[in-house]
C-alpha cells in the first residue's frame, strides 16, 4: 500500500480498498478516501495546473473550499465531470481521474512559458494588449482568447443521469454538522422542534472529525460524537449527508444539492444522481463554521504548500501525513496543534515559522517537548521546488526589517493566516455584516431572515466555546417556535482555543514587484496584481475584483477576498470595512446544470401545455406550433396539402360556412369583489362601470409608460364578477401585473383575482353558419339576434355541460366562445363537430386564426406591437376612455414623445402585384435610391394571403403611418424592392355587418 499512510489514524475502511486511475496510472485507496487523500497517501501532491500561469498546483485545503485541486472524473461514457474537487470527491471503484490545464501532460506543461513569461501578463493585461490593431480582434484575438478560456474540458456526450428535485417543510433547519451545529440541533430536538440537520461531508462531526484527542463532557471526541448522533436519530431528527446548502433566498428557503450516488459503486438502475431539495424552514441556524486563511508570501502556490488545518485532516480523518519533512510558517495558535498531531504521527516538524514575537506560553512549551525548533518572529520569503516544494526560505523580521534569511529544507509547508468566519449564506439573505477590529474579519450583524449564527461563523474559537453557542442558538430557535428549553454550557477537556494575528501579505527580503505572492490560487492573481489594480484607478473593491479576477469564478471568494481586502484596503490608504466586501452570490458551492435541471430534460425540459382538444387534433393529423407554453394545432392539412393550401381552404371554408377553433389556451382570470368594477377602471383603459351584466367589452391594458401590454374581450357576469380573457403568452404577466397592483398600490380595494385558464375550455364557432351549428346544444339561452346580440355574455347549458357562452368574433364573422368546465372541452368539441357535420364545419388553427383577424385589422399584441406603440398608434384611440379619472399608463399618454408627430403607426400594405407575398419583418423605406445608409421608416409586423380578398396583403408599423395613407413606400426584399401602397388595417367587411347577423 501506500507509505504516507499512518498506522491507527484515520476513519476510512481499511478493510475495503477501492482502486481508481488518475492520468492513466492506476492507484489504490480506501473506502472513505477523498480522490486527494488517496493520491497524498500515494506521495502525489501534483494534481493540476493553474489557469494563467500554467504553475503546478496541488491540493491547499481539504474541503469544497479547495481551489487547486479541479479534476476531470468519469464514471462512464456520458458521465464525465470537468473541474470536480479532488478533496470533495469520495473514492469508487473504477473511477477515472484527470488532470487539467496541461499539454501533453502533467509534468511537462507546454503551458507553462507562461509562467517565465509572467511580467508580461499583470493584471488587466488583455485590456491593454488586444487593443490594437483592431482589425486582429475578430481573427486572432478573439479566437485565441475563447481557444485559451475555461478550466478543464466541457463534456462531450449527452449526460445519460437522472436528477430529482423535492420540497421540504421544517420547524428548523440547521445549515453545518460541525461540533455548533450538532449541539443547536439536539436542543431544538429535545425541545419537541421538527429539526432537519445537513452537512456537505459523507459524515458528521466537521472540526471534531480531525480532533479525535479532544474530550467532550468526559468522553473522547468521536465516541462523543457517536453518542450525539444517535440521540439525534432517536430524535427523529431528519439528517442529510453530502448535502450542501447553495443558497438562502427570502422568507427563509434555503436551496440544496444533495449527492446521491457519485460515491458508489454501483448505481441502482434509474437512481437519481442528484437531488435538489428546496426547503421552507420557519428557523435556521447557520452553523458553517470559518475557513482557514492561506498566507500570502513569495511561492506559497507550489505543490506541498498547503493549510495546517488540511494536514491536520488529512491525517487524522484519512490517516495520511502529507509528508515526512514539514515547516509550520503561521500568524494563529491553531496551527501548532496540526503541527503537534503530524508530529506525533511520525512527521518531523523542521520549524515552526510564527509570524509573532510572542507565542502564547504553553504552546512554545508543547513545542519544545517534541523537540521542534521555533522561530518566533520569522517570516517566509519564498519556496523553491519545481514539482512539489522543497525548501523553504525564513528570514528573521525585526523593526520591520527582515534579516538573516536561510533555507530550510522540507516536502511540504503547512500555512495559517487565521480563520474567516463563512458567511456567505448568511450574505445571500442581504443580511448586513460587522467588521471586528480585533479578530480583523467580518461577522454577522443584522439579520434580514429568521435565522441564528452559532459557532466559528461568527467568531468564536474553541469547542467549549462553539458547542455552547450552538446549545444557545438551538435553544433560542426553539423558544421562537413556541417550545420551552433552557441553554446549557458544554464542558471540553483538553481544549484547542487560540487567537492570532492577520497579516496582509507576509514582509519579504527580495524584489516585492517580482515576488508571486498569490491572493487567488484558481484565478492566479498576486498580491502587486491587486496592488496594481488601485494604482491604475480601481478603487472600488467590485472593480478591483473584475479588474484582477480575484474571488470570481467557482471560489466566490471564500479562500482570496479577505486577504484580497486586506491588500486593497492598504493600497487605497483606507479601513477594510471602509473598502468592504464583494457580493457574495449563490450557488455556494459549484453545482451541476443537472440538479437546477432536475426532471426538466429532454420532453420535460420545458413542460409542454395541451388542450383537450389536443388529442383530438393531433389524430386528425394537425400540423403543430408552440404558442407561448402550449403547443397549438397550426392547421390540419389533407392529402397533398401544403400550409398555404390548408390555410387557403380552412379560411374559405370559415367566411363561407363555419369554422371550428381550439381557443382554450388564452388566459382567463376572474376579477371578483365588492371593488371589482373600480378595479377594472383603474386598470384597463376603457371604462366598466356602466358595462351591463351579460354584456363583454374589448379591454385594453397599458403600462405605466403607456405602451399595450395586453388585450382581450371582458366580460361581466355578475355585479362583482368579471371574466377576463387575455393572451396566450400574457396570461400570467398579466395576473402578476394586477397582483402587483392590488397589493402595493390598491391595498385598500377588496377584490380576489384568479387565474382560470385551466380551469375551461374554449372553443370558437365562426362563420355564417356558427348560430345553426350551435343553436340545438344550448339549454337556457335564446340564441336569436335579438336576445342575444354581438358582445353578449351568458351562463347556460351546452351540449348538456355548463358553460359560459360569449357571442364575439375575432374573424369578423358570426362568431361565439364557449366555455365550459376542462374536463368536457373534449366532449363539446365532438358535439359541435357532429352538429356542424350538415354544413360542412371545419377545424382550423392558428394560421388560419392569424389570416382571418388581420383581414379585419385585429392585432396580435407583441407582434403588431413592440413594446412602444400606444393605443392611438394601433387604431385604438376608441377604446380609451375620455372621461375616466385615471387607468394604468393615463398619464403617460400626454407625454409630449407619445403624441408627436412621426411615431410609429400601425397600417396596412399592398402591393402593386398581389402574389408578393412582404416579408415579416421586413424594413420599409421611402426611396430605395436613396444613399446609404439608408432611412428606415419602419417594418412589415403581419403578412398574409387572403383567399377572401384573393391577394397577399401586410399590417406594418412606419413613422406617421396615418397620414401616409394612398402614399407609396418600397420594401428592400432579398429579390428585389417591392412597392407597397399604405391602407386602412380594415381589409375586409370594413363595416363589420357580417358580424352582426
Amino acid at each position: 500500500m501506500s507509505t504516507y499512510r499512518v498506522s491507527g489514524k484515520g476513519r476510512v475502511n481499511r478493510g475495503e480498498t477501492v482502486r481508481f486511475t488518475f492520468d492513466g496510472t492506476s492507484y489504490e485507496g480506501y473506502r472513505g478516501d477523498t480522490i486527494a487523500s488517496a493520491l497524498l497517501a500515494h506521495g502525489v501532491h501534483l494534481m493540476g495546473r493553474s489557469f494563467k500561469y500554467h504553475r503546478p498546483r496541488g491540493p491547499v485545503a481539504a474541503g469544497t473550499e479547495e481551489p487547486n485541486a479541479l479534476v476531470g472524473t468519469s464514471r462512464g461514457k456520458g458521465r464525465f465531470e470537468p473541474n470536480t474537487r479532488a478533496t470533495a470527491q469520495e473514492l469508487r471503484r473504477g473511477l477515472t481521474v484527470e488532470s487539467q490545464n496541461k499539454w501533453p501532460n502533467l509534468k511537462f506543461d507546454v503551458g507553462g512559458i507562461n509562467d517565465r513569461m509572467y511580467m508580461l501578463f499583470s493584471a488587466g493585461f488583455y485590456y491593454k494588449t488586444f487593443m490594437w490593431p483592431r482589425s486582429f480582434w475578430d481573427r486572432v484575438y478573439e479566437p485565441i482568447i475563447r481557444a485559451a478560456a475555461g478550466l478543464g474540458r466541457p463534456p462531450e456526450d449527452l449526460d445519460p443521469d437522472r436528477y430529482a428535485s423535492r420540497y421540504l417543510h421544517t420547524d428548523l433547519l440547521v445549515v453545518g454538522a460541525g461540533p455548533a451545529g450538532i449541539a443547536a440541533a439536539l436542543a431544538a430536538a429535545r425541545a419537541g422542534a421538527e429539526v432537519t440537520l445537513m452537512d456537505e461531508h459523507a459524515e458528521m462531526g466537521g472540526s471534531l472529525l480531525s480532533d479525535p484527542d479532544v474530550t467532550i463532557e468526559g468522553a473522547p471526541a468521536w465516541e462523543w460524537l457517536a453518542t450525539q448522533l444517535a440521540e439525534l436519530d432517536r430524535l427523529g431528527v431528519r439528517r442529510m449527508t453530502r448535502t450542501t446548502a447553495i443558497g438562502y433566498y427570502h422568507q427563509n428557503m434555503v436551496g440544496l444539492c444533495e449527492k446521491l450516488t457519485d460515491h458508489l459503486d454501483d448505481v441502482p438502475a434509474d437512481a437519481p444522481r442528484e437531488r435538489m431539495w428546496r426547503v421552507r424552514a420557519n428557523r435556521v441556524v447557520l452553523a458553517q463554521g470559518a475557513l482557514e486563511k492561506p498566507l500570502v508570501f513569495d511561492g506559497n502556490d507550489r505543490p506541498g504548500v498547503m493549510l495546517a488545518g488540511a494536514a491536520q485532516t488529512y491525517l487524522n480523518r484519512y490517516g495520511v501525513k502529507v509528508g515526512d519533512r514539514a515547516v509550520i510558517v503561521t500568524s494563529h495558535d491553531s496551527a501548532y496543534y496540526a503541527a503537534f498531531d503530524l508530529a506525533d504521527a511520525g512527521t518531523r516538524i523542521a520549524a515552526i515559522v510564527d509570524t509573532r514575537d510572542t507565542p502564547r506560553d504553553d504552546l512554545a512549551q508543547e513545542a519544545k517537548r517534541r523537540g521542534i525548533d521555533l522561530l518566533a518572529g520569522h517570516t517566509v520569503t519564498g519556496t523553491s521546488g519545481r514539482l512539489r516544494v522543497k525548501s523553504v526560505r525564513v528570514a528573521r523580521v525585526s523593526g520591520g526589517k527582515v534579516t538573516d534569511g536561510r533555507a530550510v529544507a522540507c516536502d511540504c509547508l503547512l500555512m495559517c493566516g487565521g480563520w474567516t468566519p463563512s458567511l456567505h449564506l448568511f450574505s445571500h439573505t442581504k443580511g448586513t455584516l460587522k467588521f471586528d477590529d480585533a479578530l480583523q474579519a467580518f461577522l454577522p450583524d443584522y439579520s434580514a431572515e429568521d435565522c441564528h449564527i452559532a459557532g466559528a461563523g461568527r467568531g468564536l474559537w474553541g469547542y467549549e466555546a462553539t458547542l455552547s453557542d450552538g446549545n444557545a442558538a438551538g435553544v433560542a430557535a426553539a423558544v421562537a417556535l413556541g417550545h420551552e428549553a433552557q441553554e446549557s454550557r458544554i464542558e471540553v477537556q483538553g481544549d484547542r482555543p487560540g487567537t492570532g494575528v492577520t497579516h496582509k501579505e507576509l514582509p519579504t527580503d527580495g524584489q516585492p514587484g517580482r515576488a508571486r505572492a498569490f491572493v487567488d490560487f484558481q484565478n492566479d492573481v498576486t498580491a502587486k496584481d491587486i496592488r496594481l489594480a488601485v494604482r491604475e484607478g480601481m478603487r472600488s473593491i467590485e472593480h478591483v475584483k473584475r479588474y484582477t479576477t480575484n474571488g470570481m469564478a467557482t471560489d466566490q471568494g471564500k479562500m482570496s477576498n479577505i486577504n484580497g481586502l486586506m491588500i486593497a484596503s492598504d493600497a487605497v490608504g483606507k479601513a477594510p470595512p471602509q473598502v468592504g466586501l464583494t457580493t457574495f452570490r449563490p450557488p455556494y458551492t459549484p453545482t451541476t446544470f443537472g440538479t437546477f435541471a432536475g426532471y426538466h430534460r429532454g420532453g420535460h425540459f420545458e413542460v409542454t401545455r395541451k388542450t383537450p382538444i389536443d388529442a383530438w387534433a393531433e389524430s386528425h393529423g394537425a400540423a403543430f406550433e408552440p404558442v407561448s407554453l402550449w403547443r397549438r394545432a397550426w392547421y390540419f392539412p389533407k392529402a397533398g396539402e401544403d400550409m398555404d393550401a390548408a390555410v387557403a381552404r380552412e379560411c374559405a371554408a370559415t367566411r363561407n360556412s363555419v369554422g371550428i377553433f381550439d381557443a382554450s389556451t388564452l388566459g382567463k382570470i376572474e376579477v371578483q369583489g365588492p371593488d371589482a368594477v373600480e378595479f377594472m377602471n383603474r386598470m384597463y383603459t376603457n371604462p366598466w362601470t356602466k358595462l351591463g351584466i351579460g354584456r363583454a367589452r374589448y379591454g385594453l391594458l397599458l403600462g405605466e409608460d403607456g405602451f399595450i401590454r395586453d388585450d382581450g374581450v371582458i366580460g361581466r357576469l355578475a355585479q362583482d364578477l368579471f371574466h377576463v380573457t387575455t393572451t396566450t403568452g400574457g396570461a400570467a404577466r398579466v395576473l402578476t401585473m394586477m397582483e402587483d397592483y392590488l397589493q402595493t398600490e390598491w391595498p385598500d380595494l377588496d377584490v380576489w383575482l384568479t387565474s382560470t385558464t385551466e380551469q375551461w375550455a374554449t372553443i370558437a364557432l365562426n362563420g355564417p353558419n356558427a348560430r345553426r351549428v350551435l343553436e340545438p346544444l344550448v339549454e337556457g339561452q335564446d340564441m336569436s339576434a335579438e336576445a342575444f346580440p354581438h358582445m353578449s355574455v351568458a351562463e347556460c347549458r351546452v351540449a348538456g355541460f355548463p358553460a359560459r357562452l360569449f357571442r364575439i368574433s375575432f374573424t369578423g364573422e358570426l362568431g361565439f366562445e364557449i366555455n365550459v368546465p376542462a374536463r368536457h372541452g373534449l366532449a363539446l368539441w365532438e358535439a359541435l363537430m357532429k352538429s356542424g357535420a350538415q354544413y360542412d364545419i371545419c377545424p382550423y388553427g392558428t394560421e388560419t386564426m392569424h389570416v382571418l383577424r388581420a383581414e379585419k385589422g385585429f392585432i396580435i399584441v407583441g407582434q403588431d406591437t413592440d413594446g412602444t406603440v400606444t393605443p392611438g398608434d394601433a387604431n385604438l384611440s376608441w377604446a380609451v376612455g375620455k372621461k375616466k379619472p385615471d387607468f394604468v399608463g393615463m398619464r403617460s399618454l400626454a407625454r409630449p414623445d407619445l403624441v408627436a408627430p412621426g411615431r410609429k403607426q400601425l397600417v396596412g400594405l399592398m402591393t402593386g402585384d398581389g402574389k408578393v407575398k412582404l416579408e415579416e419583418g421586413a424594413q420599409i423605406v421611402a426611396d430605395p435610391n436613396q444613399p446609404k445608409p439608408m432611412k428606415m421608416l419602419g417594418h412589415v409586423t403581419s403578412s398574409y394571403y387572403s383567399a377572401a380578398l384573393g391577394r397577399h396583403f401586410a399590417m406594418a408599423l412606419i413613422e406617421g403611418g396615418h397620414e401616409m395613407e394612398g402614399r407609396e413606400v418600397y420594401v428592400p426584399m432579398p429579390d428585389g424592392n417591392h412597392a407597397a401602397k399604405i391602407t386602412t388595417t380594415a381589409f375586409y367587411d370594413p363595416e363589420g355587418e357580417r358580424l352582426k347577423v
